[in-house]
């Protein structure tokens, strides 16, 4: 089975396409009635519709996944258990589940550009739902030590009170981006047009 398109969007860091590209590929080979079960990267296609925060299809791709791969590719089973802690909402799990596996070379280019994109996530979570938080509690959702946690956020603006061990969250000025429709523009033009003549 042909997975270049798959290994060069690896190759290419775009990873927002990997699991279109394992959905249509696995499609082209049920179509064909290639026998593709055996061979197929069920770790890099679990781990493509995580990264785009699919995580039904991750779930609908891992109840078709055989028994016998279950068990003998361990990396599969260690994919589906970011997808368990992201379905539940496990903050921290997510960020043990990334970190408790040595991942193949395919599989960890995947899996360090999710670990930098879900700790971009939770950190927007901080900032859009708390006005104040425990600094262990942002640890928990950055996946990172007390210390580290602390260090990172004060680099954002945030302040800590060392007594209580509370962090101030620095709310991000909300920048709205209007969008020039054309047609709203000819509207306009017309109107001028109509009251200067």
């Amino acid at each position: 089975m042909d997975f270049s398109p798959m290994t060069e969007a690896l190759a290419s860091k775009s990873f927002e396409k990997i699991a279109d590209i394992c959905d249509n590929l696995m499609l082209q080979a049920a179509a064909e009635g290639i026998a593709f079960q055996g061979e197929w990267p069920f770790a890099v296609h679990l781990l493509g519709h995580i990264y785009v925060d699919d995580i039904n299809s991750a779930r609908f791709l891992w109840k078709s996944i055989p028994l016998a791969i279950k068990e003998s590719q361990p990396e599969v089973v260690a994919a589906w258990k970011i997808g368990q802690k992201l379905w539940v909402r496990d903050y921290a799990g997510v960020h043990e589940a990334l970190r408790g596996f040595d991942w193949s070379q395919e599989a960890q280019l995947l899996v360090s550009a999710f670990t930098e994109l879900y700790g971009k996530r939770m950190f927007e979570l901080l900032v859009s739902a708390y006005s104040t938080i425990s600094i262990q509690d942002t640890a928990l959702f950055l996946g990172m030590s007390e210390e580290d946690a602390t260090n990172y956020v004060l680099q954002q603006g945030w302040a800590v009170d060392p007594a209580s061990r509370m962090l101030t969250v620095k709310k991000l000025p909300v920048v709205t981006e209007q969008r020039l429709d054309p047609s709203k523009l000819q509207r306009l033009t017309e109107y001028v047009f109509h009251l200067e003549h």
